[in-house]
């Protein structure tokens, strides 16, 4: 008997299981039955094997195979690939042992037009199969597997099931009924019914309980519908399966008042009783449910009665008549029905002789791939005799080479030793070869660094030296009314000389690492062309300076700030970004940065800036003179504003145009070309500038800081004076000492952030920490350029005097990381707390001072006024 234990899948839901399952194959009716132990009496479900197909998949695990059905498929698991594969070869052999007992006797004509259609397919498909497997059996296609007898068969029921990881987990929660019953079965009554097998296949009793918790319940709606059609054929209903059911159960799962007395105490007497009434309990819930289907089958044979009797009670032929046909309608709309059916059953015809042919041609492709895959075996078979053959006697091959054969193979052999040595030895000189010429060039590149980095310093001695001579004639210059005529007009020549010194020609006449260019790499004047001779010989100073703290930081501070740039990927806000922010930026990294900042506080708006265009070409701002004015004169000492043909002067009129359409409350302001102008220079494109501009104005200055009034910007002078006593005295006391106010100088730093003030290079870098950091940075810069020059100005003791050297003093700053030391460093501590109090407490002051003066105003026109002319 095909019988043993497998696991079966059970899912509910999202929650998957294995439960372990007693199975048993059921001849007759080709059928796998489940039960929950061997012990069992009523199955819990079957697998209807006529239709189904098998399944094998590695990737699922060992030992899993499915059974799929038309309605549903099955995953079972094997304790072993053994007794997978012995399950997986019964069954299909089971099923085409009962495929070929249904096609030899076939149903009678009656039957096989009710059977239907899809049945019919299936038990053809059978034959073939059966057929084509006959065939495959008779080439030995698959060995039958050996049974394992510890897994499979009626010696495995004897044995305990398999354990689970908890005891519930093997109850069926969707056959309570049948578990409540296998249970009672199991306690009452299975010493007398089943003997010692205690196999629930003892096959003689089992046929008296039902097969399958299926067919029982097909069995019950059978008996419902036909109690619900009206009656059978001898007139009454026929509940008599239902009764015998019960009977059989009744006989099975309860034992007599015998069985109670052999109970040896009163615990298993209450237990049994206590099973008794919940059994009886389920049996009459049955019971009223059967109740419950009878009438609703009555109820319908009233319908169908009061349907007859108001045909025959109808009182005129016109109702007669309308019953008739509204019947009439329902037969033809059922014939219609009938026909559609037919036509879909010839359609399926058709599709079935269709599948059929095409069965058929697989077939044929089957046996041709069998016969070239039949060939392709004998001709290896061939082969692999050929080669036995041809290996088997390798000594009487090795007779065969002949003598002069093997001295001609030792010769050669002892060629190519030769070759081998001779190869060796060239490998090693050519190796000595390298190592040698690698030291040298190692030892070359060395010495050229060395060279390099003494050409710098001497090139940076060679720009100090050069700087002392050129202030040496400044000095001269300044004492020539005291000279004699002839050294006066001797020192002239000297200053002459030097400014008409052509770099480029120096450069051509020997090795020059970093040459003094005309202009930077943002298109600044290295040498300003100032009209005042004095002025000039200054600039010529400050660029040797320059150029000489630039090589020497190259190597030493340059290099390793632009490493680090170079590291950082994506920017963040860190206190290491703000430190190498305040170093000052690459040049390769500068737009990027500046982007990156603009776009933190200030996010782009898609087509505003374009639209702004269309707006100032269509109409013109009040602005609009006022802007063509200031175009000539923005940054003249750099060569993309020098000239009105200038590329960048179109972009610098729209982005000015834009902004003044874009903050009508400010409009246009003197000094917003500078700043715009050097957005321009850094990020190029002109709506990234615009943005920028909209970003300084709007975001890091002060509310009207650009106003008609400019108020914010008086308010931060007197701020400015306030640190300027805090953190530089004795500076600020020079000041008061000789009257001079610091805002006539220190005004315009502000308004444009140092723009024509400073050198290019340390202009960029204020601009670099002012965009990350806000305006406290112009508070910083703006102290520390007066720390930097304090002994210079403290030593002059004339107002006049020192007016004029304020008005130049910041173009002498030549050393960029030292101003950056003393703003960053020297200065602390400087809290944004302390300016925001500072700017507050002046701005009242400023107010009210701004309305007394409104007020005088106001009196003084009213005198005027009432005055007369």
């Amino acid at each position: 008997k095909l019988c043993g234990y497998l696991n079966k899948l059970g899912i509910k839901g999202p929650i998957k299981t294995w439960k372990s399952r007693w199975f048993f194959y059921d001849e007759n009716k080709c059928r796998l039955l489940y039960y929950r132990t061997a012990q069992d009496i009523n199955p819990l479900g079957s697998i209807d094997l006529s239709s189904a197909s098998f399944d094998c998949k590695m990737e699922n695990g060992e030992g899993v195979f499915e059974i799929r059905t038309p309605s549903k498929v099955f995953t079972l698991k094997a304790i072993s690939k053994q007794a997978m594969m012995y399950w997986l070869q019964q069954l299909q052999m089971r099923r085409w042992e009962f495929c070929n007992t249904q096609s030899r006797f076939p149903v009678g004509s009656s039957q096989l037009v009710n059977e239907p259609l899809a049945g019919r397919t299936i038990i053809c498909f059978c034959v073939l199969f059966c057929f084509y497997v006959d065939v495959v059996d008779n080439e030995d296609f698959l060995p039958p597997v050996k049974t394992p007898t510890e897994a499979v068969g009626l010696k495995a029921a004897s044995l305990p099931a398999p354990p689970t990881s908890t005891a519930l987990q093997n109850i069926s929660l969707k056959h309570p009924w049948t578990e409540i019953q296998n249970t009672v079965y199991n306690i009452c009554g299975s010493k007398q019914l089943w003997g010692n097998n205690g196999n629930v296949f003892s096959f003689d009793e089992v046929q008296e309980h039902p097969e399958n918790v299926d067919e029982k319940e097909e069995a019950e709606v059978e008996a419902g519908c036909a109690v619900k059609e009206g009656t059978l054929e001898d007139g009454r209903m026929e509940p008599r399966l239902n009764w015998i059911r019960k009977a059989r159960w009744m006989n099975s799962a309860f034992p007599g008042s015998e069985e109670l007395s052999r109970e040896k105490n009163s615990v298993d007497k209450v237990n049994v009783l206590q099973q008794q009434i919940l059994t009886l309990t389920e049996e009459v819930k049955s019971q009223k449910e059967l109740v419950k289907l009878l009438h609703k089958a009555l109820e319908a044979a009233q319908q169908e009665k009061r349907v007859s009797s108001m045909y025959l009670t109808a009182a005129e032929d016109k109702d007669r008549l309308e019953l008739v046909r509204h019947k009439v309608r329902q037969i033809a709309d059922l014939t219609s029905r009938l026909e559609a059916l037919e036509q879909e059953k010839k359609e399926l015809e058709q599709i079935l002789t269709l599948r059929d042919s095409h069965i058929q041609e697989l077939k044929e492709h089957v046996q041709l791939l069998m016969e070239k895959n039949h060939a392709k075996q004998e001709v290896i078979m061939a082969l692999t005799e050929q080669m036995a053959r041809e290996l088997s006697d390798p000594l009487q091959e090795a007779n065969t080479i002949t003598v002069e054969t093997l001295y001609k193979q030792q010769e050669e052999i002892e060629h190519l030793k030769d070759d081998i040595d001779a190869y060796k030895t060239q490998n090693q000189f050519l190796n000595s070869e390298i190592h040698q010429v690698t030291r040298l060039w190692t030892s070359v590149a060395e010495n050229e660094k060395a060279l390099l980095m003494k050409c710098a310093c001497l090139q940076a001695r060679n720009c100090q030296m050069e700087s002392k001579y050129l202030t040496v004639l400044r000095k001269l210059q300044e004492a020539v009314p005291g000279l004699p005529n002839l050294h006066a007009e001797l020192v002239k020549n000297l200053i002459q000389e030097a400014l008409q010194w052509n770099v480029k020609e120096e450069a051509e006449e020997g090795f020059n690492l970093n040459p003094v260019s005309e202009y930077d790499e943002y298109g600044f004047m290295t040498v300003p062309d100032y009209e005042i001779e004095d002025w000039k010989l200054l600039a010529k100073i400050q660029a040797l300076e320059i150029k000489s703290n630039k090589l020497r930081s190259q190597e030493v501070v340059e290099k390793p700030l632009r490493d680090r740039w170079n590291s950082i990927g994506e920017l963040n806000p860190s206190a290491e970004l703000k430190s190498l922010i305040r170093s000052g930026i690459p040049k390769e990294h500068r737009q990027r940065v500046w982007r990156w900042m603009v776009s933190r506080h200030c996010s782009p708006v898609p087509g505003h800036y374009q639209q702004l265009l269309e707006q100032s070409r269509s109409t013109e701002h009040p602005a609009c003179r006022q802007i063509e004015l200031d175009l000539p004169r923005t940054l003249t000492n750099n060569k993309h504003f020098s000239s009105p043909t200038s590329q960048l002067i179109p972009k610098l009129r729209r982005v000015l145009l834009a902004f003044s359409w874009h903050n009508p409350a400010i409009g246009y302001c003197q000094g917003l070309n500078r700043l715009a102008a050097v957005a321009l220079l850094v990020l190029e494109d002109e709506e990234s500038a615009f943005w920028c501009l909209v970003y300084i104005v709007e975001n890091l200055m002060p509310a009207d800081y650009y106003s008609d009034t400019l108020i914010t910007s008086q308010v931060d002078q007197r701020v400015f004076k306030d640190f300027l006593s805090e953190k530089l005295p004795r500076l600020m006391a020079h000041f008061e000492q000789y009257r001079i106010d610091v805002s006539l100088i220190t005004f315009n730093w502000f308004l444009v952030a140092f723009v024509d003030s400073l050198v290019s290079d340390i202009l960029l870098r204020v601009w670099d920490a002012f965009l990350y950091e806000g305006t406290k940075v112009i508070f910083r810069y703006a102290l520390a350029i007066f720390k930097y020059n304090e002994e210079e100005i403290l030593r002059i003791h004339d107002s006049v005097e020192i007016y004029q050297y304020l008005r130049f003093f910041t173009r002498m700053i030549t050393d960029g990381r030292k101003l950056m030391n003393i703003a960053f460093n020297d200065l602390n501590p400087f809290p944004m707390k302390m300016l925001r109090n500072h700017r507050s407490m002046h701005r009242e002051e400023l107010e009210a001072e701004l309305c007394e003066l409104e007020q005088i105003k106001a009196a003084y026109v009213k005198e005027r006024a009432e005055q007369g002319p």
